[in-house]
């Protein structure tokens, strides 16, 4: 079953192609649901809950077949997340968390990242090591988001794991955070990693042939698998120090679609990442 978040940002998703194949605007919407233009706007958007009742008489209003109704009805439906974000996990800032459903949900991840190992690929050690030199400054603090942390990447082994793409500079694995065993363990865990059949893993040179400026933004593009009228869910998610932002206009997503495919044509092939890898592990023995 899909997270809470998920099932929010896809009911709204079907609420919007309904509405606009029935030819509708929103504030059409609004007034037949006797209810401000904002809300139609916030339940399109994913932002807010709706009961049976109201969504009955919007699926009806745009003219949905009734036998379509009722997996919307199972999408509303709300179910209680109390705990969710209560104990290590309450580590995730609210504007991660967000992001942590769609991760969960996602069945294909691409990331492009500049300075350091991505999350998903880190080690216990490093994790560790980044989190006590960063903003953590207890123990107790460093154990909860070691322990957020690891449970994000359980889907690296899940039965059915998403397709996963990673783009690093060459200064994610250059750029020490640690002690030299807790690098060389981290770059082995990256090969290991990078050999599995659902990962692709790629390492931007310094010295690359291409001109690459746009290795130094870091993003993730994820892809969302939906049922019913509409396409998959797409994002694109991108990190400040405080805040996040995630994008999901098709011009935003082809936009960054198209710097994925220039960084991916400019970076070393997955053989060769994993020789540049193994060769900078070495320096650490």
């Amino acid at each position: 079953m899909a997270t809470p978040t998920v099932r929010r940002l896809q009911l709204g998703n079907e609420l919007r192609h309904a509405r606009q194949k029935a030819g509708f605007e929103q504030h059409e919407a609004a007034k037949e649901l006797d209810c401000a233009h904002s809300k139609i706007s916030r339940l399109e958007l994913g932002q807010g809950g709706i009961t049976k009742g109201d969504l009955k008489l919007l699926l009806e209003f745009y003219g949905v077949d009734p036998a379509d109704m009722q997996w919307m009805f199972e999408l509303a439906r709300t179910r209680s997340t109390r705990g969710r974000w209560t104990g290590y996990r309450a580590v995730f800032p609210e504007w991660f968390r967000m992001y942590v459903d769609l991760e969960t949900d996602a069945e294909s991840i691409r990331h492009a990242q500049t300075e350091i190992v991505p999350g998903l690929l880190q080690t216990e050690g490093y994790i560790r090591a980044l989190d006590t030199k960063s903003i953590r400054e207890d123990e107790e603090s460093v154990d909860a988001g070691t322990l957020a942390r690891q449970e994000r990447q359980a889907i690296l082994s899940k039965p059915q794991p998403p397709t996963l793409a990673f783009i690093l500079s060459e200064s994610c694995i250059r750029r020490q955070i640690g002690s030299a065993a807790v690098m060389r363990d981290q770059l082995e865990h990256l090969v290991k990693i990078a050999m599995q059949p659902n990962v692709d893993l790629q390492v931007m040179p310094f010295e690359a042939a291409t001109p690459v400026g746009g290795i130094s933004y870091d993003f993730t593009m994820l892809q969302i698998p939906v049922s019913g009228i509409s396409s998959s869910l797409e994002f694109v998610y991108v990190e400040c120090f405080d805040d996040a932002r995630y994008l999901d206009a098709k011009d935003a997503v082809s936009q960054y679609d198209r710097l994925w495919s220039h960084l991916q044509a400019a970076a070393l092939g997955p053989r060769e990442s994993q020789d540049l890898i193994r060769s900078v592990g070495k320096q650490y023995s």
